[in-house]
Formats: C-alpha cells, sequence, structure tokens
C-alpha cells in the first residue's frame, strides 16, 4: 500500500486561457499567464491510495463519493499509468482517490484547475513518475497545468498535433515580486449555471470576436505582461489585466446564445476600481474576472489599507458576517478623507453585497505533506472528514 498527500493551488490568469483547439487533448487556442495563489488561503488537498486489497478504483470529492468514470478523470489516470514506473503486479493495484477545496467549488475560482494538478502531482510522486507533470494535469482541466507551479506562469499553448509542447512554464517564482498582493472579492459561491467547459465550446463555435482576439491580440498582450513582470511594472500588468479580462466577458457575450457570467455588482466593483484609479490618478489596483461572478482584484501590499477601506465603504459588509467577512491574511484599513471620496462620487451598495473577501499572495506552488495526520483517507482508504477554516 501507498499513500500520497498534496497540496495545490488556484491560479488567478491575467491573460485568459478561453476556447480550445483540440477538444480531447484540451490543447488552447492562445497562450495564457496567471498567477499561482498562497496555498495557505486557497488550496486543493488530495491524498491517493493504492492497495491490492481495494476492489475498484474509487474517488470523494468535498465529502461525496463521485463517478471515478468521469471522461477527463479517466484520461488523467491513463496518461499517469501510461508514463508509471511500476511493476506490472503494482500496476493492477487499485486506487482511491480523496480530494477537498477550502473555497468555494465550481463558482468561478479555479476549483478544477487546483484539483487536477493536486491530483496529477500526487499521482506522478505515487506511481513514481519523474519529468513535466504539467501535461498530465492539463488532460484533467486545462488552466490546471498552471497550478503545477508557483509564482507567476506561462501556459504555452504549443504547436504540436499530439500536445507534447503544450506545457506551462515559470516567468518568475513568487519570491520575485513579494509585493504583490490578491483580493478575491465573494459575490457569489454557488455553483455557476454554464459550465467552463460548455463555455468554451459555445464561444469557441459561435464567436468570430474570439478567433480575432487568439490571433491578433493576445500574441502581443501576453509578451507585455511577462515583461511588465519581470520589470515589476505594475501599471501596464493592471493595464492589461483589465483589458483582458473585459475581453474575456466580451467574447462571452459574443457566442450565441450569448453567455453572462458577471452580475450587477460584478459590474459595479470594475466601476468602482476606475473610479478609484482615475480619483488618485494611478493605476493602483487591477480586476479581473475568470468565467464566475467572483472579482479577483491584484495591488501592492503598500496599496492594501485604502482599498480596503474604499471596499468597506462602498460595499459595506453585512453587520450578521463581521466576524468571517475578512479572510486569509489579517488586513489592517486607514481612515479615508472626505476628498478621495468626493472624488470616486461612486454608489454606496446596501450591506451584504460582497459576501466575504480572501486576502493572499502569490505562493510558491505545490507541497506534498508527509505526515499521515495530514492524509484525508484513513489506513482502510476511506475519507476522513475535515473542515475547511475558510468556506
Amino acid at each position: 500500500m501507498g499513500t500520497v498527500t498534496c497540496i495545490a493551488p488556484i491560479n488567478i490568469a491575467v491573460i485568459k486561457y478561453w476556447g480550445k483547439r483540440d477538444e480531447n487533448l484540451l490543447l488552447p487556442i492562445n497562450d495564457s499567464i496567471s498567477v499561482s495563489v498562497d496555498t495557505e488561503q486557497l488550496c486543493a488537498k488530495t491524498t491517493v491510495m493504492m492497495s491490492q486489497h481495494f476492489k475498484e478504483d474509487c474517488i470523494w470529492l468535498n465529502g461525496n463519493k463521485e463517478n471515478i468514470n468521469n471522461p477527463r478523470l479517466q484520461k488523467c489516470l491513463t496518461e499517469v499509468r501510461k508514463r508509471a514506473k511500476l511493476t506490472s503486479e503494482l500496476m493492477d493495484w487499485k486506487l482511491h482517490i480523496c480530494s477537498e477545496n477550502n473555497f468555494p467549488t465550481g463558482s468561478g475560482l479555479a476549483s478544477s484547475a487546483a484539483g487536477y494538478a493536486c491530483l496529477a502531482l500526487a499521482l506522478a510522486k505515487l506511481y513514481k513518475i519523474e519529468g513535466d507533470i504539467s501535461t498530465i494535469a492539463r488532460v484533467g482541466s486545462g488552466s490546471a497545468c498552471r497550478s503545477t507551479i508557483g509564482g507567476f506562469v506561462r501556459w504555452h499553448m504549443g504547436s504540436c498535433e499530439n500536445g507534447s509542447d503544450s506545457i506551462a512554464k515559470q516567468i518568475a517564482p513568487a519570491s520575485y515580486w513579494p509585493e504583490m498582493r490578491i483580493l478575491i472579492l465573494v459575490i457569489n459561491d454557488q455553483k455557476k449555471t454554464i459550465s467552463s467547459v460548455v463555455g468554451m465550446k459555445r464561444t469557441v463555435d459561435t464567436s468570430e470576436l474570439l478567433h480575432y482576439r487568439a490571433k491578433y491580440v493576445v500574441p502581443e498582450r501576453v509578451e507585455k505582461i511577462q515583461t511588465a513582470i519581470m520589470n515589476k511594472d505594475f501599471s501596464t500588468f493592471a493595464e492589461f489585466t483589465m483589458k483582458d479580462s473585459n475581453q474575456l466577458h466580451a467574447v462571452c457575450l459574443d457566442s450565441y446564445p450569448p453567455i453572462i457570467y458577471m452580475n450587477d455588482i460584478s459590474f459595479a466593483i470594475i466601476n468602482l476600481i476606475h473610479s478609484y484609479n482615475t480619483a488618485v490618478n494611478d493605476i493602483k489596483v487591477a480586476y479581473t474576472y475568470d468565467a464566475g461572478q467572483n472579482a479577483i482584484l491584484y495591488l501592492l501590499e503598500k496599496d492594501m489599507p485604502q482599498l480596503v477601506a474604499i471596499l468597506d465603504h462602498y460595499f459595506p459588509p453585512d453587520n450578521n458576517s463581521l466576524d468571517s467577512y475578512k479572510k486569509g491574511i489579517p488586513i489592517e484599513t486607514e481612515q479615508l478623507s472626505q476628498d478621495l471620496l468626493e472624488k470616486i462620487d461612486n454608489k454606496v451598495q446596501e450591506p451584504g453585497k460582497i459576501k466575504y473577501m480572501i486576502h493572499t499572495t502569490v505562493g510558491d506552488g505545490p507541497k506534498y505533506l508527509e505526515s499521515p495526520k495530514d492524509h484525508l483517507l484513513n489506513d482502510q482508504g476511506l475519507p476522513i472528514r475535515h473542515t475547511s477554516p475558510l468556506v
């Protein structure tokens, strides 16, 4: 019997992956760039156990037994076993897999990316696989390849038909730009109505704008943002992060029928960020939205106290949720001047429009947990239910 437990981060794209050129191999139509967040705040945790005594492969997700015959999961397992360096006898042993997220699943916060990255890494160690693991994660969920690496990451779309060169590589480690901060504003933590898989295919099939974006817009943007990261040029990083987020949702709207992930509060946050940046005559904060309503803000550490004070003013929390409203790294706020508020001049929302916020930073990437007390499966290969600290 062998047991491995791993944690892997969510990653938040600043240049978006939206659209596949190969549905089977999950090959993207353009490069993308993302930031892996600190696993201390947001991560998937997976335990894999292999035993001759198990009768069949099984998987549990967030406490519920799921269908092991999920096509993407099977692709991942097939790829792992193909590359494994185990004896034929051990290859016949069955697997038990247990995975949990400490953040909302299926709500546009890259849960599948963290989950499949974690699974690929745990299985790679269990099956003694060496070399690039991002390609294994990719066949489970495309953007999962970016979560196999910490820091700032670029997923190269590649050109080979078999996908062998469609891999993720690190641009810079988390320690390269330690001042970078990430603030996640959770507006809705329920599962979205249109999955990313369904949404992407519809957009590829029906949006002319998407194909123009992939051919003419993204190639220049990925180079500009990569250069901005290496130069620690926040203004350029922020500008193109916001533009690319806007374009993602533009191609969704250009799809037929249109796909709408954001809601009125999502747009109200966008308006507030632009008003704030204009008021201070600088790009202090960038927003980005994946396929969901929840806002992810990028900013530098020095600007966090003022930004959170502004959010508290224009999006006051519900009085009943004050104890659990601010999660992650503790946040100190500052007193806002009347002059700044007059320059921003936005509508103050009713309390509770933002359910909670999570303050985090760029992370070092996945980690293996060696202590038996960290496993999600007991000695019989059955789930041990853990309570998430964030949701």
